[in-house]
Formats: structure tokens, C-alpha cells, sequence
């Protein structure tokens, strides 16, 4: 194509549509300009000494503790139903697919009042785990894992599930040929392939417990030390300290913006 043909194609291809491009402007102000007013009003000159405050740290290692928990509980149980999502032909897979998905469109606070009706006291499951184990799961820590776990298990789902889809089939073959059985292939060749998928799953989900707030304060309460989390601090920090509030607002948006920069090339991928 010579220079001519060039310059010609250049001039006819369309400019960017005023129609389009100021609601799209519009709507990058509406989603960043709440990150630059929590970035104003962070106090940076005595933002060490709250960062390091009694109250905010143990809001912290709490969240990073229960998210940790909650995340190894949705890669125990949450890979195998990937798997089962992905591999196995049964009927009803598109119910049990949209029931897995379900927590992503429920409000959070609903997720937690149905988790009291299933692991509280007089819950289905709650009354006969005090009767035999005396295990209580509502407004403990492991109320919390547990809540953070309804939410976020999703995420790793529906990633690992996209992984296997897209993986190659024919090395798991070629491993069965080979006389190795379902679960050597499982850990040797499958989890191997998709392991990628399965590391976005979990960061994501991770990010997802670490920011968990209405299932988690209707569950298991806001208790200090036991099952306060940061997002729990944050709201109740609103009322008495609004710089603590927003100091505790900035470390949750690094981590999200960390987490998202870090997957950029693997979830929100573009070309």
C-alpha cells in the first residue's frame, strides 16, 4: 500500500463520536472520582501512626487470617465442583451452575441471614453441631471464614471451571493411556494445566473474603478482636473516627488495586 493509500484511509476512518465519547468520559469521573476524594482526605502526615493503631492492626491480621481460611476452604471444596462443573455430564448441571452462582447476585446480608437459618442455633444444621459437637458457628471467627467463604467461593468456581474448559483434553488421555488413574491425573496433569486459572480463582477470591461485609456482620456480628474485619472497622470507625475510617479505606483499595494490576494479563485480559 503506498503513502497515498495511507493518508486516504486515515482520513476516512471515522472519528470518535461526541455522542459516545462524553458519557464514556462521564463515566470514568463518576467511577474514579470517589478514589481521588478517599486519596484527598487520607491524612498522610500521621498516616504511620494510625496505620499501626491497636485497633487497625488487629482489624487487619483478623482479615488477613479469615480471608486466608475462607480461601483454603473454596479451594478444598470449590475445585472438585469446578471439576464436576466442567468434566461430568449429569442432568441438572445447568441448575446446579446457576445455584453455584447464585451468591454473586444475592445481597450479602441476605447470604448471612441464610446461613444463620442453616448453622445457627435453631438452624438446620446449627442446633444438631451445638447438640453433638458443641460447635457454635454464628458470631465466632469461624463464623467469619465461614461467611467469607458463601461469597467468594463463586470466584474460584466459575475461574477454574473457565480453565478446565479451555485446557487440552488429550493429555489427560494420553496420562489414562499410559495406565494412570483418575486421581494421579487429577494431580499430575489437570491441576498442572490449569493452574493458572486456578491461581487468578484464588486471588480473586481471596480479595473477595478480605472485603466481605454483609454476610459477615449479619452471621457473625462486629465483635473487636474476634470477628471485627477491616471492611467491620471501617463502618463502625464512620461513627466515631472518620480518619481511621478512611485509613482503613486505603489499605483496602491498594489491595484491590494490587490484586487487579497483578491479573490484568489473566482475567481482565486486553488485546
Amino acid at each position: 500500500m503506498t503513502r497515498t493509500h495511507v493518508g486516504r484511509a486515515r482520513r476516512r476512518a471515522p472519528g470518535v463520536p461526541v455522542a459516545l465519547l462524553l458519557p464514556a468520559l462521564l463515566g470514568l469521573v463518576f467511577l474514579v472520582l470517589p478514589l481521588v476524594g478517599l486519596l484527598a482526605r487520607t491524612p498522610w502526615t500521621d498516616l504511620p501512626q494510625r496505620l499501626t493503631a491497636p485497633g487497625v492492626l488487629t482489624a487487619l491480621r483478623l482479615s488477613l487470617l479469615t480471608a486466608t481460611l475462607a480461601t483454603l476452604l473454596c479451594l478444598l471444596l470449590g475445585v472438585p465442583l469446578a471439576w464436576l462443573l466442567a468434566r461430568v455430564e449429569f442432568p441438572g448441571r445447568r441448575l446446579v451452575r446457576a445455584l453455584v452462582t447464585v451468591p454473586l447476585v444475592l445481597p450479602p446480608v441476605v447470604g448471612g441471614v441464610a446461613l444463620l437459618l442453616v448453622f445457627g442455633r435453631r438452624g438446620l444444621l446449627g442446633g444438631w453441631l451445638d447438640a453433638t459437637f458443641g460447635i457454635t458457628l454464628p458470631f465466632t471467627t469461624a463464623g467469619v471464614v465461614l461467611a467469607e467463604a458463601f461469597v467468594a467461593m463463586p470466584f474460584l468456581v466459575i475461574a477454574v471451571e473457565g480453565a478446565l474448559r479451555g485446557a487440552d483434553s488429550r493429555y489427560e488421555e494420553a496420562a489414562a493411556t499410559l495406565g494412570a488413574g483418575r486421581w494421579t491425573t487429577f494431580t499430575h496433569v489437570t491441576l498442572p494445566l490449569v493452574a493458572p486459572g486456578l491461581a487468578a480463582g484464588a486471588v480473586l477470591c481471596w480479595a473477595r473474603a478480605l472485603g466481605e461485609f454483609g454476610a459477615t456482620i449479619t452471621f457473625a456480628g462486629n465483635y473487636p478482636g474476634r470477628t471485627q474485619t477491616m471492611p467491620l472497622a471501617v463502618y463502625l470507625a464512620l461513627e466515631t473516627d472518620v480518619q481511621a475510617a478512611v485509613v482503613l479505606s486505603l489499605v483496602l483499595l491498594t489491595v484491590s488495586v494490587a490484586i487487579l494490576a497483578g491479573l490484568r494479563d489473566r482475567w481482565i485480559t486486553s488485546p
